[in-house]
């Protein structure tokens, strides 16, 4: 409890700064289960610059995105209600995610040193299955308790708290 303690306090103090860590960090760490956990490669076979990339992308792009997107939603639709709750969600997902996948899977086809028509073959390919799955995350009554219930844990506003990569996934 005491590490989480500080957590919020730093989240208080820094906001920004703590969402990009805190996006870079989670992006690392996914990428470093998924290679460990899912794909089992072991720690000799480990690809530490993909590890890096994840980390880099969250703290240089997944993180300002979206946590300048959470504060923009914040002011167009102020509020704690399940009403509000449900509009911001229909808002994030309906507006936001379809943009925000279309940046980052051509950004990490870029890192990973696609061409530019393969690019667009793998947007085109990889877009439609990665919005429907950050539908199945991403709408419903799980995400829209998170953003009605987390102003009241914390004292402040839901969307300024949020997790940065809620949309990307």
């Amino acid at each position: 409890m005491a590490l989480w303690r500080a957590y919020q306090r730093a989240l208080t103090a820094h906001p920004w700064k703590v969402q990009v860590l805190t996006a870079g960090s989670l992006m690392g760490l996914g990428d470093v289960i998924s290679q460990q956990l899912v794909e089992r490669r072991g720690l000799q076979a480990h690809q530490a610059g993909r590890t890096l990339t994840m980390a880099s992308l969250g703290c240089g792009f997944v993180g300002p995105v979206v946590g300048g997107w959470y504060r923009v939603l914040d002011r167009l639709i102020p509020g704690t209600t399940k009403v509000d709750a449900l509009k911001k969600m229909l808002l994030d997902q309906g507006g936001f995610a379809p943009c925000f996948l279309g940046c980052f899977l051509p950004l990490v086809g870029t890192l990973n040193g696609l061409s530019a028509q393969d690019n667009w073959a793998k947007l085109q390919r990889d877009f439609p299955d990665a919005l429907i799955t950050n539908y199945y995350v991403g709408c419903g009554p799980v995400c829209c308790c998170y953003l009605e219930l987390l102003p009241v844990l914390e004292g402040t506003s839901a969307l300024s708290r949020l997790h940065p990569i809620t949309s990307a996934l």
